[in-house]
């Protein structure tokens, strides 16, 4: 059997190296978790005694070989649950029989494609109704950014979901804090 000299090694040798350790190191993406999308606390300054009933759509699911999405499930729960810990309601409803009804719209999520520090911006639009008569209370489009950095995460997949899940709990914190400043 012949054997190759150092300098007859194919060159494609480090080339398939530097792919596998970038396959290991970039892993595949998983979609926001909406426990991380939970605002550890929100000051609501008015607890409002009535019940309201949560629609979220626009967000959407993540490919495992795409960017950590938000899906709208995902986040209507992080919502539902940051309402219930703040209190801005008395009780989160579902079906019929709520007093209000919140609808928030992803309108928009910008993420970069690479970078040490990742810094996520997230739009959407918060309408909140009365059940009885639909007439909207208030409505607003509301803006928030989060940034994770290198030292968050090693895995670039890892510190993008971060700074999404950051982003959509700065919105959710941010929608209830206005929603708790109004007169219901």
């Amino acid at each position: 059997m012949k054997q190759m000299k150092r300098s007859q090694v194919p060159l494609y040798s480090p080339l398939l190296l530097l792919c596998a350790c970038a396959a290991l190191l970039g892993g595949c993406a998983t979609g926001a978790s909406h426990e991380a999308m939970v605002p550890p606390t929100v000051t609501a300054v008015n607890k409002h005694p009535q019940s309201v009933s949560v629609e979220v759509s626009g967000g959407q699911e993540t490919d495992a070989m795409g960017k950590s999405q938000v899906a709208s499930e995902s986040f209507a729960q992080a919502l539902e649950q940051a309402i219930t810990q703040s209190q801005t309601f008395a009780r989160v409803a579902k079906g019929a029989g709520q007093d209000y009804k919140l609808s928030v719209v992803i309108a928009g999520i910008d993420q970069p494609s690479f970078g040490f520090s990742f810094t996520v911006k997230m739009e959407a639009g918060w309408t909140l109704r009365r059940a009885d008569t639909g007439a909207t209370v208030w409505q607003e489009s509301i803006r928030s950014e989060y940034t994770a950095g290198a030292g968050d995460a090693f895995a670039g997949v890892v510190r993008l979901r971060m700074a999404t899940e950051g982003a959509a709990r700065n919105n959710i914190s941010q929608g209830l804090s206005k929603i708790s400043q109004l007169k219901l």
